[in-house]
């Protein structure tokens, strides 16, 4: 008979047979749960998906960090699917005329909208998380964003190039944005600066530029300015404000270069917000670049509509997913002077890092994950921070990165062609 080994206090060691009564029970009991999971997840049965009291048992095995991880990512690749086939079906898709349709209600619902919504909860889901949390997922630059990784990377190489790749996407935004070392002294505005990445990167790199960061987060400034003081960079300042109605302080002149990385996800009006960029913050010559995830064809709200919709919950309260051609409606103050499109599949890599860190980090986020929200809730915590990886992993690498990807724009104030 196997036997396995168990200790107590004192050191002495005893038998007790692999397969006691007990034992094969709970066994027994995991198999089942794991092949119900597996079935609800996957499979998509109405009887099975529909059912509340099913959907509540998954959710909590879950939460409890019961799911091995291919049952999750089952179940995120079936949501994904899910959204594939209500856009196919509600957006028009595969219908020229009920796409279309489609859209312009979408963007009647943006227009009817003020510039954000929820943005206290997009404060407690993210950026007011303490920075030591973030300090044992992000990579070195705290990009907060997607990375852009060599060709050909793994899945197994993500964690390794992260650095790597957070360095290739920042010089990215400074060739599109058009900022140069010998450009003249810009001033450049960093909207939604997040965690510094591109705030603390430009005034490092660009030392004859002045950059001025804007965040919601008082302990995102805080801890900004305290890497910019480490680091001797006095060509930094950030500002904190609720965008819907932050203005410029006395003594703050309008910049050369806006520059907006993965905040539109979090706004509604883009018509206001295109605006109050164009009237607001840039000089009359000034360039707005922005950095957005999107749906290659479709737009829509992140709504929450039931427990499969937890990452709406939990991480994305009042949130769009904007698509490629979204923002092209609306220029009416700014003009387009280029669009390029990223493959969803540095996103996957970005997420998959993070993920990677996460779990290298375990035992030190034991401790951060209690302070954060109670010792109780700390590992409903972890569960819920690794499917939202996992989320953003299969959702970007869906279509081979094709149907969920970033884009990048690159707009000149002024009139554009929407009047």
């Amino acid at each position: 008979m196997h036997t396995r080994q168990s200790f107590k206090s004192g050191g002495h060691r005893r038998q007790r047979p692999l397969h006691s009564p007990r034992g094969t029970l709970m066994s027994k009991m995991w198999i089942t749960a794991m092949i119900v999971a597996y079935l609800a997840y996957s499979v998509g049965s109405p009887y099975l998906l529909e059912s509340t009291s099913l959907q509540s048992f998954v959710l909590r095995m879950f939460e409890r960090g019961l799911l091995p991880d291919f049952v999750t990512r089952a179940g995120i690749r079936t949501l994904i699917r899910q959204r594939r086939d209500f856009q196919i079906s509600v957006g028009g898709e595969n219908d020229a005329t009920k796409h279309s349709e489609y859209l312009q209600s979408f963007i009647g619902s943006l227009l009817a909208s003020p510039i954000a919504v929820n943005t206290a909860d997009a404060n407690e889901q993210h950026y007011e998380v303490p920075a030591k949390f973030y300090d044992h997922v992000l990579g070195g630059a705290r990009k907060y964003s997607s990375a852009l990784y060599p060709p050909s990377t793994s899945v197994a190489d993500a964690r390794d190039l992260l650095d790597e790749a957070e360095v290739r996407m920042l010089q990215l935004y400074a060739s599109r944005a058009k900022i140069t070392r010998d450009g003249g002294a810009l001033r450049v505005m960093d909207l939604g600066c997040g965690w510094g990445s591109v705030s603390l990167w430009f005034a490092a790199n660009f030392p004859n530029i002045e950059v001025v960061g804007l965040s919601n987060s008082n302990s995102q400034r805080e801890y900004i300015m305290g890497q910019a003081r480490e680091r001797g960079l006095t060509n930094l300042k950030i500002l904190t404000g609720n965008i819907n109605d932050f203005e410029l302080p006395e003594g703050v002149g309008k910049f050369d270069r806006v520059i907006s990385i993965e905040m539109f996800e979090h706004m509604k009006n883009y018509s206001l917000l295109l605006s109050k960029i164009s009237r607001d913050f840039l000089l009359p010559s000034g360039y707005l670049f922005v950095h957005i995830f999107v749906h290659s064809t479709t737009p829509y709200h992140f709504v929450d509509a039931g427990p499969s919709d937890w990452m709406t919950r939990y991480f994305f309260s009042g949130g769009t997913m904007p698509s490629s051609s979204l923002l092209l409606y609306f220029q009416g103050d700014l003009s387009l002077k280029s669009h390029w499109s990223v493959n969803g599949d540095h996103y996957a890599l970005t997420s998959e890092a993070w993920l990677q860190n996460m779990d290298a980090n375990s035992g030190p986020l034991t401790e951060v994950l209690g302070e954060i929200y109670g010792e109780d809730d700390r590992e409903v915590w972890r569960a819920r921070w690794r499917a939202f990886f996992m989320a953003c992993a299969e959702l970007f690498r869906f279509n081979g990165g094709n149907e969920w990807f970033v884009d990048h724009y690159l707009f000149e104030n002024g009139k554009g062609v929407m009047q």
